[in-house]
């Protein structure tokens, strides 16, 4: 899934550190290091530091209340995607990403998160992505049936984001991790290696992923063993400055930052349909032929792009440009304005007027009118 629409905060703070400032924040460090081994893909290649902390933080996170808001919206509002968390040979988080099909009706070509609409009422954020994930990119709903040794740990849930298609979204992070059990080859098994090429993408034209922690940089991160490589395999291409590109813009009276990531794709598998039919196989031959004719990046922009940026910084305690995240005081007023029922198909659905009159009853009831 991949939507977007304009952020409200122009708050602006730089800081790239990982720094653990509270006694608390220590003592949960130790005790994730303490749990590492549990997390480890191989005794050669542990989580790193930085990674631990990362999922300590993430586990321990709580978004603001939200039920009653979501429990008020149609069927037809709900939303969710699955961020989906690794770690590579490195020890060092990694987050899966999808190519949309060209037969999907809106957002087709666009690099998403696994994830789409609510079938029921009953169903939980987290119950959503499961099902779109399985049906998108073969990962298995039920924790029962995904191969042995790999599992997924339900990490944390990120504020909702309201879609351009006037969905409210949730991003629900996961963390797919190994245990220690040796493969026939009597190594230890890899998400990186054994997992990632199993992801079949059944719906999308290509299943990749992204390194976790670059998404709060301007440049690829490069690793001192990939600058000494004397083989051309597995080197980023051209250069770290290719990674981001970005623009302030102005929106109701709003500074906020348009954030386009190029992913590298020359180091790592892509997966890509085993069965190929109609928009599904366009866009996987069209990004083939790209790639024969040089293509070496992914672009991630539009939500996806604002939830890496926006959410993630709760992982790494490091704030990019826009400091708020999620949508969620928008979406509630514009329930309360009557402009979140159900969508009735032919119907013009919600407007950027309902959106600008609503960021300005919320700008007038936090300013008390002095806007």
């Amino acid at each position: 899934m991949n939507t977007e629409i304009q952020p409200e905060d122009s708050s602006i703070e730089t800081s790239d550190s990982l720094s653990i400032k509270e006694p608390h924040d220590i003592e949960q460090l130790q005790e994730s290091i303490l749990e590492a081994q549990y997390f480890d893909a191989s005794s050669m290649a542990p989580l790193s530091a930085a990674s631990v902390a990362a999922l300590t933080r993430l586990r321990a996170y709580k978004p603001p209340p939200f039920d009653a808001v979501w429990n008020r919206l149609p069927l037809s509002r709900r939303a969710a995607v699955l961020v989906l968390l690794f770690a590579d040979r490195k020890g060092d988080l990694r987050v899966v990403v999808t190519m949309r099909a060209n037969t999907l009706r809106s957002f087709s070509g666009h690099a998403a998160f696994p994830g789409g609409k609510a079938d029921t009422l009953e169903e939980t954020p987290f119950e959503i992505a499961r099902r779109e994930a399985s049906e998108e990119i073969g990962l298995p709903r039920d924790d029962s049936k995904i191969p042995a040794p790999f599992k997924i740990e339900h990490l944390c849930q990120l504020p909702f984001s309201l879609a351009r298609t006037a969905l409210a979204v949730r991003p629900c992070v996961a963390f797919l991790h190994v245990d220690k059990t040796p493969t026939a080859s009597g190594r230890a098994a890899s998400v990186e290696e054994d997992m990632m090429p199993r992801l079949d993408a059944r719906e999308v034209a290509a299943v990749f992923s992204a390194p976790f922690h670059n998404f709060l940089k301007m440049e690829d991160e490069v690793r001192k063993e990939d600058e000494v490589r004397k083989e051309d395999e597995g080197k980023l291409p051209g250069k770290k400055s290719d990674w981001y590109q970005g623009v302030w813009v102005q929106w109701m009276e709003t500074s906020w930052r348009m954030h386009n990531f190029y992913v590298p794709i020359t180091n790592q598998k892509v997966s890509k349909p085993k069965v190929r039919e109609g928009g599904q196989a366009a866009i996987a031959e069209n990004l083939e032929e790209e790639e024969e004719a040089g293509l070496t990046r992914y672009k991630i922009w539009g939500m996806t792009a604002r939830m890496l940026v926006g959410g993630f910084n709760r992982a790494y305690l490091s704030v990019w440009h826009n400091t708020h995240v999620g949508d969620e005081d928008l979406i509630a007023k514009l329930q309360e304005m009557g402009r979140l029922g159900e969508k009735v198909p032919g119907k013009k659905d919600l407007s950027d007027e309902d959106i600008n009159t609503a960021r300005v009853k919320l700008k007038d009831e936090k300013f008390g009118g002095k806007i």
